[in-house]
């Protein structure tokens, strides 16, 4: 019965009639609308669960950091963490990681032991904050790759469907300036249904395209804000914990 249905339904939509009563360009129409509305929804469906993703896995690791704030540096085990991917949370931490022993070994090493041992300067710690300021850019970049094609097919896909309509009312007054009176208004009225199932799949596929790309951006500026905020709370608790303050004569 389920099949049955089917095919009725096949037999008796405007959009499948239309399909095969097109020539070779308004089926190259039909096929590049419909690639283009495929592309979308599986964009929004990646795209939507990779955020997720890196959301639960991130919240998870910043949990984890929390109960050890205060020994960030020295910390074991990130590599079970590390795993799981995507974490820009932990992304973020390992530059924080790499870039404050480095300074640290580095003062160590110039300073010795008359300083009182390793510590970071003001400079240090600004040096640190660039290279996180880095790190979150990379991420959000990494979030935002292929986006652009969402806001392509926003206004590509309107486009197409208005050639499609343009070349099906094209075609219906050519077939209908070539056949007898008698029998014109029915290609007409055909012509113009062919054209316009055109500019409703454009813009079937636009709205929502249009709809996935805000949301993602709106999720993705949401999940950069989170990211300054966990980078800010690991910085001041480093700068408390090595920072030294210049001595100048």
């Amino acid at each position: 019965m389920f099949v049955k249905n089917l095919i009725i339904f096949g037999s008796t939509s405007p959009f499948l009639q239309a399909y095969q009563q097109s020539d070779l360009l308004g089926k190259g129409i039909y096929l590049a609308i419909v690639a283009a509305s495929v592309i979308c929804w599986t964009l929004l469906l990646y795209k939507t669960w990779l955020i997720r993703e890196a959301r639960k896995n991130s919240s998870q690791f910043k949990n984890r950091i929390d109960l050890r704030k205060g020994n960030l540096i020295t910390q074991e085990g990130d590599g079970e963490i590390k795993e799981k991917q995507p974490n820009p949370y932990f992304e973020i931490y390992a530059v924080l990681k790499k870039q404050t022993v480095e300074l640290l070994r580095k003062n160590h090493h110039v300073m010795g032991q008359k300083e009182g041992g390793s510590y970071l300067s003001p400079t240090d710690i600004d040096c640190i904050e660039a290279n996180l300021a880095t790190a979150i850019a990379g991420q959000t970049k990494e979030m935002d790759k292929h986006l652009f094609i969402l806001s392509t097919i926003v206004g590509l896909a309107p486009l197409m469907g208005l050639l499609g309509t343009v070349w099906g009312i094209l075609i219906s007054f050519s077939q209908m300036q070539s056949q007898v009176v008698a029998t014109s208004n029915q290609m007409v009225l055909g012509g113009i249904a062919l054209a316009l199932t055109t500019t409703v799949l454009g813009l079937l596929t636009a709205i929502p395209a249009l709809i996935a790309y805000n949301y993602l951006k709106s999720s993705i500026r949401d999940f950069e804000t989170d990211m300054e905020g966990f980078t800010n709370d690991m910085l001041s608790s480093v700068e408390m914990r090595y920072r030294k303050v210049d001595i100048r004569d």
